[in-house]
């Protein structure tokens, strides 16, 4: 399944997989640490999954948001 980024502006980049049924987010937090997170809903194919992990840079955040991506990304 592939992914497309559904919102991205000056806080928050999110992207969402082709089947509605996950999310991945990145976003900066007030004090200038990144969160990102995933969330799986209960109905997808690989079950109900949220993880969410805080990170120093921006670009450490963004490396484990494309982990999450290719781990989430179920054949069609």
């Amino acid at each position: 399944m592939d992914w497309t980024l559904s919102r991205e502006d000056d806080v928050v980049t999110e992207w969402e997989r082709s089947d509605g049924y996950a999310t991945v987010r990145l976003r900066e937090r007030g004090d200038g640490t990144f969160v990102v997170r995933l969330d799986v809903m209960e109905q997808a194919v690989d079950g109900r999954v949220y993880e969410r992990e805080r990170y120093d840079t921006r670009e450490a955040a963004a490396d484990r948001a494309a982990a999450w991506r290719a781990a989430y990304s179920p054949e069609e």
